[in-house]
């Protein structure tokens, strides 16, 4: 899987949680653009997990702070 899949797939898994219908980009921040707070960070990280079959541990999750840096992560995991 590449990275523009893992870029669609994580797009169809944001939008029940995107409720401002903000644009998704590379730089888009998860708790300052999309205002997620820490129960929808934690159920959007579990569906990412169910998807692709990782677990995303709570060091990464912090590091992660926009959408650029969650698809590499993710892609990272997923070809490793």
């Amino acid at each position: 899987m590449d990275r523009a899949q893992i870029d669609a797939k994580i797009r169809e898994l944001i939008e029940p949680f995107n409720k401002k219908e903000v644009a998704i980009t590379e730089e888009t921040t998860f708790a300052g653009d999309l205002e997620f707070d820490s129960l929808t960070v934690m159920d959007f990280v579990a569906a990412i997990e169910d998807e692709f079959d990782i677990i995303i541990s709570m060091n990464q999750q912090a590091e992660i702070e926009n959408y650029g840096q969650l698809v590499d992560a993710v892609e990272k995991m997923v070809t490793t």
